[in-house]
């Protein structure tokens, strides 16, 4: 109850209302009588019962965003308040019925805050002192940092404390961008809990599940940021929104030039009139109905994935009986096994119990236990040990034969229910209603047509959010996207596997509630040591994503939900990501027809690689590529490149059609391609052993793999990840389980006679090693050239030809070359020699040069050298064949180079240097 009191006389019971009101004499009190007159005094003469001072709180209007720090409040009778937003200043008079005071909390002061202000502080800190990082990035993320006001509404007080708060179960939910079984638990899951999780594998319709909770978030009249650690990874929200007419909705922010790019083209409200919706008791009543058979759809996925499987493995076992001749014929008399109608469970017992057996001779007791577990009267097929074991085998096809009969018939009764119910119309009907719906209310608001500029919108933010309820942007950019203190409804952070912990937490600053998006299963973020240990190992931003953090933080007090339909691979493609790092969890809703999904590339043995580039692996997949058939990649599709190493993927630029996609599996997260090859670089060298783990990484590989719709080729070296038993090598017998042996599995393409240089090598070249002479030279990779060109000069097309090794620069080039420049002629000066030099054996013109190149080549020194002699030689006249002992084909690369010489020099050339042989 309220009373007034006026220069210490009690008026309540005289008035029927009151006022306080800021007048040019001051703050006054105005109090109404019955009668409707009324009389005003100096708010220092009167006192309200009750009043309520509060202080250093923050303010936020009724239907505002923003919210403001106030250094006192003086409430009055819950009904007016005196508000001073700085010690000192003027005070306001406010309603309480149109704003809030919010205590602030102490999650600023805590220990958890304070750490990601310390690894921000070191990151800058860092930055500073390199000449190669940006200090504004880390500077600006302090700062953003430091601006967050301690509002516990926002999901940061629950994240620095461990609590988040659950909500009341959601109701009208609609879904007009499709939906399944896991994504309509997972947007339940959303308005259920402060904080919620969707764990998206790839291809599960991760962005269409972010699409439903925007609709059902803009239906209440909130707001929502959709962000993710950089502006393309929600490109496919956006997409998908402008599809549908409803780009109008977002306002797409985040850096300084997006923001720009936003407001020079602010999309339009749509005119256009959308049919009337049905009542959104028919939606519910709908997706309700819809429920059974979502179920049954995906029963339909599982049991047709067990339906292939089956199928497999039969075919191993018809081909492991053809191999080893185990298909004889069971003894005279023998009933067939189709008599003793065994369950599939039954004739796995059976196995086991004959198995058990082994060679002991069957007694009583086993005839006895055969007829009251299997109801077999006849021990004779089980006598002999040869005959159990023809028992046993046909026993194994029987049972595949059984069980896909078992599987086939339940496939087909999950089919039939759906066809009944005719589920794709009825999934059909129940999207485009929801759509219908949700652009029947859009279209019922009233929608502001006011401009907004890029420097006044913070300044009218709470219209600015109904104008445009959905903001986009980056993580980094958020809190500068919007006026400081502004709390939106919800941040739904996308990628969020790949989300660094600082700045992920700017998001849950400035929203009540959070949406996390990610798979634990891919790329997490490259965590940067900056020294400050976590004071809980939860926090820790060396080792946890948002992700991780939040899931260990949070525990099973939020709802966690995997979106288990898979849409995007070749089930043989998805399969090896399900089996390898899913637990069998997803569900492939696409079909196989029998396409050769999977390939796999080995190459020569061999050490092929340098500096983290394997040109190896480049000329074996292009000699796949060139021998065409059932190989041959379709020109059409989209075709992709993955590589661990940035060395790699520039290689493949000049070894790889233009029309592949190139880059490393990190920033190819997120992408996909018709076509995937994924090339492991590493050979068997120790050097390359410890960085094993880096390769073979199961995020890694699993992201690789993923990125593949129709087809997934791995290009790998000869047993250089078995020793591992990591992801490469389950890639590796994967492929080789389900793959045709004949026309998708190539080892060894490409031989090289450099691969004589290893310790491993390839049968083929033995030959060529028997003819390898000491004498030639101390280097083994000068012996091979040696032996190739005395092979090569030995055909009579080539007899004319002598060679010699080892010959001075300046005795094949004359210093009196006008051509030359002062420093090629100090060059020669130097005790430089090429490797080998071609000579007319009559006449003994050096005709040509063949160099040698090792792996010192790719040195900067190295190769400034050999620059110069290439320009020497040019400038000489003298032709020249550069042998990389990394390449392939060397026998016909200079064999071609003979062939080109030899054509040429018949003609005098411009090489006017020593003609003798030293």
């Amino acid at each position: 109850m309220v009373t007034i009191h006026v220069n210490g006389q009690d008026k309540t019971g005289q008035i029927s209302d009151w006022r306080i009101r800021d007048s040019r004499r001051g703050l006054e009190l105005t109090c109404f009588f019955p009668s409707g007159k009324s009389y005003t005094r100096p708010l220092n003469e009167c006192e309200i019962t009750p009043t309520e001072v509060m202080e250093d709180v923050l303010l936020v209007k009724k239907e505002g965003s923003a919210f403001s720090p106030v250094d006192k409040a003086v409430i009055y009778g819950n009904k007016q308040a005196l508000v001073q937003y700085s010690s000192g200043a003027k005070s306001y008079v406010m309603d309480m019925d149109n704003i809030r005071l919010v205590k602030k909390t102490d999650f600023k002061d805590g220990g958890i805050f304070p750490y990601f202000l310390s690894v921000a502080e070191g990151r800058l800190a860092r930055a500073k002192a390199s000449p190669r990082e940006d200090a504004a990035i880390p500077e600006n993320l302090l700062r953003q940092l430091n601006s967050l006001p301690p509002n516990p509404e926002v999901v940061l007080d629950a994240y620095c404390t461990g609590a988040s708060r659950p909500r009341e179960k959601a109701e009208n939910l609609i879904f007009p961008f499709g939906l399944n079984e896991s994504q309509l638990e997972a947007v339940e899951g959303v308005f259920s809990s402060q904080v919620s999780v969707i764990e998206g594998p790839p291809g599960t319709g991760k962005t269409q599940t972010i699409l439903n909770i925007l609709a059902n978030i803009v239906l209440r009249d909130e707001t929502v940021a959709i962000l993710s650690n950089n502006n393309t990874a929600v490109e496919n929200v956006y997409e998908k929104l402008e599809q549908e007419r409803l780009d109008f909705l977002v306002a797409r922010l985040g850096n300084s030039k997006n923001r720009e790019e936003f407001f020079a083209s602010l999309p339009c409200v749509p005119s256009a009139e959308y049919p009337p919706a049905p009542p959104l008791e028919d939606i519910e009543a709908r997706i309700e109905h819809l429920k059974a058979f979502l179920h049954a759809r995906n029963t339909v996925g599982k049991l047709q994935a067990e339906v292939d499987e089956l199928k497999i493995e039969r075919q191993h076992l018809l081909q492991w009986r053809h191999e080893n001749r185990q298909s004889g014929p069971l003894s005279p008399g023998t009933a067939p096994l189709e008599k003793y109608r065994l369950s599939t469970q039954k004739i796995t017992d059976l196995m086991a119990y004959l198995t058990m057996l082994d060679d002991k001779p069957i007694t009583l007791k086993n005839r006895l236990e055969l007829w009251l577990n299997f109801r077999i009267f006849r021990a004779k097929p089980f006598r002999s040990p040869p005959q159990r074991d023809l028992v046993i085998h046909s026993l194994q096809l029987r049972y595949y034969d059984q069980a896909l009969e078992e599987k086939e018939a339940e496939l087909a009764s999950c089919e039939e229910i759906l066809e009944k119910g005719d589920f794709e119309s009825l999934l059909k009907s129940t999207t485009t209603s929801s759509m219908a719906y949700l652009k029947d209310r859009l279209q019922a608001k009233p929608w502001s047509h006011e401009a907004f500029t890029s420097r006044g919108y913070r300044d009218r933010i709470d219209e600015f959010l109904k104008r445009f309820p959905i903001i986009g942007s980056s993580t980094h950019s958020i809190i500068n996207s919007l006026k400081p203190g502004t709390v939106l409804d919800y941040a739904i952070i996308d990628e969020a596997s790949q989300q660094d912990i600082v700045p992920g937490i700017l998001a849950l600053g400035c929203a009540r509630n959070l949406v996390i998006v990610g798979d634990r299963k891919q790329l997490p973020p490259i965590f940067a040591k900056v020294g400050p240990p976590a004071p809980d190992r939860r926090y820790d931003c060396e080792k946890h994503s948002l992700l991780d953090s939040c899931l260990q933080v949070f525990g099973d007090t939020i709802p966690v939900t995997l979106l288990k339909e898979h849409y995007r691979c070749h089930p043989r493609i998805i399969q090896f990501c399900n089996q390898q790092f899913y637990d069998n969890q997803l569900i492939p809703m696409t079909r196989d027809s029998g396409e050769k999904a999977l390939q796999l590339i080995v190459t020569a043995r061999g050490n092929h690689t340098r500096r983290f580039k394997n040109q190896r692996e480049l000329d074996s997949l292009l000699h796949v590529l060139e021998q065409g058939g059932s190989n041959q990649w379709d020109e059409s599709s989209k075709r992709g490149f993955i590589a661990p190493y940035n060395a790699q993927v520039a290689l493949s630029n000049s070894h790889l059609p233009a029309s592949f996609v190139k880059d490393t599996t990190h920033k190819f997260q997120g992408r996909e391609c018709d076509e995937i090859v994924f090339s492991t670089v590493l050979d068997k060298k120790a050097s390359n052993q410890r960085n094993l783990a880096f390769v073979d990484d199961p995020h890694l590989i699993n992201v690789a793999v993923s990125r593949a719709r129709k087809r997934f080729t791995l290009v790998t070296g000869k047993d250089v990840f078995v020793s591992s038993s990591g992801p490469v090598a389950a890639l590796i017998r994967y492929i080789e389980y389900y793959a045709n042996e004949t026309d998708q599995i190539h080892r060894s393409p490409v031989v090289s006679a450099f691969d004589l240089l290893y310790r491993e090598y390839d049968q083929s070249l033995e030959k060529l090693r028997s003819r390898l002479r000491s004498g030639d030279s101390q280097f083994q990779s000068e012996q091979i050239v040696s032996a190739i060109l005395r092979d090569r000069l030995s055909h009579r097309s080539n007899q004319a030809i002598i060679f010699h090794t080892q010959i001075a620069l300046n005795q094949l080039v004359s210093f009196d070359n006008e051509r030359l420049t002062d420093g090629e002629r100090g060059f020669m000066m130097g005790r430089s020699r090429c490797d080998f030099v071609l000579y007319f054996k009559v006449g003994k013109k050096p005709l040509a040069v063949i160099e040698v190149d090792g792996g010192d080549h790719d040195k900067p020194q190295q190769m400034k050298w050999d620059a110069l002699k290439d320009s020497i030689l040019d400038k000489g006249g003298l032709p020249l064949l550069r042998l990389k002992t990394v390449e392939s084909n060397i026998e016909q690369k200079v064999e071609k180079f003979l062939l080109a010489v030899a054509s040429s020099g018949t003609q005098p050339g411009p090489a006017e240097g020593y003609n003798g042989v030293l």
